[in-house]
């Protein structure tokens, strides 16, 4: 509650915190920390609750929780990126009829910078216009670094902010040597694969799962 590591040691089996006078219970700090763990190994709400024997109620409320805290935390180390960038945008969604890539209709719409040997950035946008895309690239990348992307038109003014290497892929170019945005790609598979375990997202929660997954592919090898 306020950081600080004085505790008091009740005799009902509480803590209290001799700076703020909070009270907490070491069985439920034990309960939550289980839950962290299982939070930890990518185990589903419903799959963690049955496994703990709990209400799947209190462990979905402590992963959104979690969630929050990986978004709050995403935000703080926020700086731009700069070196070798690759620049991309991937459809998430259940599936849908109608066009796939990006014609597809009922989609959540993520734009992702990966700066290779680094991390990667995300953020769920509402259309792939130049526009939106450039504003993006321009806050939250430095100039002079280095673009690949494919041939969407709407990267045909990255030029202004540094050297522009473009994979064509509707020439079935997707890796000539450095040229490619293999790095990417291989994020959005990373994503997509374990967000297949959830079995739907609600909209309005998909920049918190998103930011787990981010958060999870930049700190991997930890």
């Amino acid at each position: 509650f306020c950081d600080k590591y004085g505790l008091y040691r009740l005799a009902d089996k509480r803590v209290k915190c001799k700076n703020c006078s909070k009270y907490y219970s070491l069985n439920k700090l034990k309960r939550e920390l289980q839950i962290l763990y299982y939070f930890y190994l990518e185990l589903s709400a419903r799959k963690t609750a049955k496994e703990l024997n709990i209400n799947y109620r209190l462990v979905h409320r402590n992963f959104m929780k979690f969630r929050k805290c990986i978004l709050a935390y995403s935000e703080q180390q926020l700086k731009k990126m700069n070196g070798e960038l690759e620049l991309d945008e991937s459809y998430f969604g259940g599936k849908r009829k109608g066009n796939r890539g990006r014609g597809a209709n009922n989609k959540t719409i993520v734009f992702g910078i990966l700066e290779r040997n680094g991390s990667v950035y995300t953020k769920i946008v509402e259309n792939v216009s130049a526009e939106t895309l450039m504003e993006e690239i321009k806050n939250k990348t430095q100039k002079g670094s280095v673009f690949y992307t494919d041939g969407w038109r709407s990267y045909a003014d990255l030029k202004q902010f540094g050297k522009h290497n473009i994979i064509k892929h509707n020439e079935d170019q997707f890796a000539d040597g450095h040229n490619h945005i293999n790095g990417i790609e291989g994020f959005w598979s990373y994503a997509k694969e374990r967000f297949h375990k959830y079995h739907g997202i609600n909209h309005a929660n998909y920049p918190l799962y998103l930011k787990e997954m981010e958060f999870r592919f930049n700190h991997r090898n930890e």
